[in-house]
């Protein structure tokens, strides 16, 4: 190929018209004559084990003391507090500081925190996504205004 002869020989195929060649001193011939697979019975030797009934599994019981709503909630809020006077030791891009502020924002309802979520989306390089930023900042900032008027 390219200028230099081949020294091996060349096996055709013989079952279409192809012209693709494999050297012959690797023992194939090109065949593509289908392999049988063995029976499905030399694969399952034994039956699997059988599924007991239902009344013999044993049954799990939640505890009585598992976490309502209220627990949550108050999980939440005092999660929101530990991470307010940390969230700064976070090594976090601008988009990433303002989607952590707005979502600090929206789940605390923490107006104090709009100056932050301003000054992470002014950082942001991209103006697309900083165009998209300042958006949420004056949605939110709309928010917490007409909550006032309207409360």
């Amino acid at each position: 190929m390219f200028g230099h002869q081949d020294d091996q020989p060349t096996v055709s195929d013989q079952s279409d018209d192809s012209t693709f060649k494999q050297p012959a001193a690797n023992g194939w011939q090109g065949s593509k004559t289908a392999v049988a697979a063995p029976p499905a019975s030399d694969f399952m030797q034994s039956s699997p084990a059988p599924i007991p009934p239902a009344a013999t599994l044993p049954t799990v019981s939640l505890p009585a003391t598992a976490a309502g709503d209220d627990d949550l909630l108050s999980i939440k809020q005092q999660a929101l507090s530990a991470l307010s006077p940390i969230v700064s030791h976070l090594d976090q891009t601008p988009e990433e500081k303002f989607r952590t502020t707005m979502m600090m924002i929206q789940a605390s309802d923490n107006q104090t925190l709009i100056k932050n979520a301003y000054e992470a989306a002014t950082a942001i390089i991209d103006e697309k996504q900083k165009a998209q930023a300042l958006l949420d900042i004056v949605n939110e900032i709309n928010y917490f205004t007409h909550q006032g008027q309207n409360g």
